[in-house]
């Protein structure tokens, strides 16, 4: 009975997941949920012996999937689990992403101009694309695809405004639009391959205007991505942002560690959900939490809500007259700072965020845009029109 009880709480707790994420879209071959499941079930009964989570315990926290009690003991099993497969080597990624499915996307106001990741030579070197400005390449998350998410639109948008820089996106749904735990696996090898492409870039772009930002684990993919490159070339990527870091799977030192300080010059970290979706410890060289250590931040009843705080926040600073929005202060916790017991520093999160500071940094957040402390609404309401196509008719 134990070996059928975990195989069955496997397939629940993987699939589970889904029920917790906003336009889950999982279309896969049913002979791959049985292969990823008898490898995960495998992985985890290899590892009982080592204090894993015993059955009563595990079904205890799986009922609460069901009534909606407390998400951190889900995510939390969930983790506890894929980790234990992780350390036995027992499950392996089941849906292999097609390299020739992928593709860069550079947006500009009005248009969006694709090029293959294999082929990455081609957009920098198209007329679209000016080797004069910044670039910052943003990787999104589980069960997002390029032209189908809030988070690269409104990115876009933001940089339009902004007018400085060359914006691409990283089309990875046919890498991480599947099972969770396939899309933790695939997160090294796609950064392998955008390191080629960056290896591309940096022949005609300066390597310190390049930024790359990852959401989730489009921010373990960067890291993955930096990593790659500086093991191809011996340089840095001068700056790589992590957004809430995905948690589930990923663990510094082991099989899937994930982005961590050390992988570009500078890693600035924002957590919005900390410890549930995404990672609750320091990563990165200075580790931003607004609202605090909460995982549901002023505004948020859901984790999904909080998980995207992270990009919400960042974007918001990407205007022009928003680079302050969020002013924090190096602290241990919201509550000392709220105790005026951490100095006074003002250091801003988000676009404008120093690189040459370390640590944690927490601050108060609104719960509704604009969510810095300080933000305008007058701002914001010249901001909403600001970066838009003037010809929506030009829109691909």
């Amino acid at each position: 009975m134990g070996l059928k009880f975990l195989l069955c709480l496997a397939l629940l707790l993987v699939w589970g997941t889904t029920r917790h994420q906003v336009n889950a879209r999982l279309v896969v071959n049913r002979s791959h949920v049985a292969d990823s499941f008898r490898s995960l079930v495998s992985g985890v009964g290899s590892q009982l012996a080592r204090g894993f989570p015993r059955p009563k315990e595990l079904l205890r926290q799986s009922k609460q999937l069901f009534i909606g009690l407390p998400e951190r003991a889900v995510f939390g099993t969930i983790h506890q689990l894929c980790a234990s497969a992780l350390s036995s080597n027992a499950i392996t990624p089941k849906i292999s992403p097609n390299i020739d499915k992928m593709f860069f996307q550079l947006r500009t106001a009005c248009n969006r101009y694709s090029h293959p990741l294999l082929k990455a030579n081609e957009m920098w070197a198209s007329p679209e694309f000016d080797p004069k400005k910044k670039v910052v390449i943003l990787a999104t998350g589980w069960t997002t695809t390029v032209n189908e998410t809030d988070t690269i639109d409104v990115f876009a948008k933001a940089y339009a405004c902004r007018g400085d820089v060359n914006f691409v996106a990283i089309d990875a749904g046919s890498f991480v639009d599947t099972l969770y735990t396939w899309s933790a696996f695939n997160t090294e090898e796609l950064g392998m391959h955008i390191a080629k492409g960056l290896e591309q870039l940096e022949k005609i772009v300066p390597l310190k205007n390049i930024h790359l930002i990852g959401h989730s684990l489009g921010a373990h993919i960067m890291g993955a991505a930096a990593r790659y490159f500086f093991e191809s070339t011996g340089k840095l990527i001068p700056r790589v942002t992590g957004l809430d870091p995905a948690k589930p799977c990923f663990n510094e030192g082991e099989a899937l560690s994930g982005l961590m300080r050390g992988d570009a010059e500078f890693i600035d970290v924002i957590h919005s959900n900390s410890g549930v979706l995404g990672k609750r410890n320091p990563t990165g060289d200075v580790d931003f939490y607004p609202g605090g250590l909460d995982p549901l931040p002023p505004g948020c009843v859901s984790v999904t809500c909080a998980h995207a705080r992270a990009w919400e926040y960042f974007a918001e600073t990407i205007y022009p007259g928003n680079e302050n929005n969020f002013l924090g202060a190096r602290c241990t916790s919201l509550t000392r700072l709220r105790e005026h017991k951490c100095p006074k520093q003002d250091v801003p999160m988000g676009y404008a965020a120093p690189t040459n500071i370390k640590g944690s940094y927490f601050m108060e957040v609104r719960g509704e845009a604009p969510f810095g402390m300080k933000g305008d609404k007058t701002r914001s309401l010249a901001n909403d029109q600001c970066g838009k196509c003037p010809d929506a008719t030009k829109k691909a």
